[in-house]
């Protein structure tokens, strides 16, 4: 089982430290999954009452000079259990380095080595090894870090610019614990918090919908012909739905599917980066 892979963009080198750095503001560590062509950063809660599940896919072409994988068997895979904190906190020393060289090594236990080659006032070249431990994760879990199924989706909608979306949602987590977010096919979305005291709503209208299904049909199977102005609400944990507007790239697109009553699926989209978060819903 081997792995090792280069970096000579500083763009690239970039880029990977500040996708890294985006999840770790959710999350403290998770599974690297690494396949011949992509990388996945995956995160399952499933011990936790509202855990929120992560899933995030890098091509690897658009990051890497170099890559090479060889995995145990034909699936030619690597599940690595690793700490982001500590993953991001390597990725920063390289922010004006020459070359980014990693790999997966085994001294006493194992290791993803990460070599950092950074250019010196003399003109030579000064070298920083970081070996940061990890976890491989034996072929009888990979089944449990597969991209999670999404029940059928009610309502699917382009949220407004991160940065607007995040000055309302700070103010109101100051209140509440919790939001309740609700939106419908004709482009309107609302956010809400409520407590025995006051009630606070944001109302966002002319939003563009991602038509998810062809005939825009209600979840039951297509049986029934969907009122675009009907809304789905979803109740969520204010400070992890908060945990999307952290990130340090900043997504083209952003996109928020809405289980009536169960779920919410964000997908935050980049030319080379797809990352998706599922927060259940909770019951106040």
């Amino acid at each position: 089982m081997r792995f090792r892979a280069k970096q000579l963009d500083i763009g690239c080198i970039t880029r990977f430290s500040k996708v890294v750095a985006t999840l770790t503001k959710s999350v403290k560590s998770c599974v690297l999954r690494l396949t011949p062509d992509k990388l996945y950063f995956v995160v399952v809660e499933r011990g936790t009452v509202g855990g929120v599940n992560v899933w995030c896919e890098l091509i690897q072409a658009n990051f890497f000079d170099d890559y090479r994988i060889e995995g145990r068997d034909e699936s030619n895979e690597i599940y690595l259990e690793i700490a982001l904190d500590q993953l991001s906190r390597t990725l920063k020393t390289a922010q004006n380095a020459q070359v980014v060289k990693i790999k997966l090594t085994k001294k006493q236990g194992a290791f993803l080595m990460v070599e950092v080659i950074q250019p010196s006032l003399a003109g030579a070249q000064r070298t920083v090894v970081h070996d940061i431990p990890v976890i491989v994760v034996p072929q009888r879990l990979w089944s449990d870090y597969q991209e999670p199924v999404m029940p059928d989706i009610d309502v699917s909608i382009y949220l407004p610019p991160l940065k607007m979306l995040k000055s309302v949602v700070d103010r109101m987590k100051n209140i509440s614990c919790y939001l309740m977010l609700s939106a419908n096919m004709n482009g309107e979305l609302t956010l809400k918090i409520e407590t025995d005291t006051v009630s606070v709503a944001t109302y966002f209208k002319e939003l563009m919908n991602h038509q998810f299904a062809a005939d825009n049909s209600i979840s039951s199977g297509g049986t029934a012909v969907r009122n675009n102005e009907q809304f789905s609400q979803v109740t969520v944990d204010i400070k992890k739905f908060g945990h999307l507007m952290q990130g340090q790239f900043a997504p083209t697109k952003v996109i928020c599917n809405v289980v009536n009553g169960r779920a919410l699926q964000v997908f935050l989209l980049h030319e080379d980066v797809s990352l998706q978060y599922f927060i259940p819903a909770v019951m106040k």
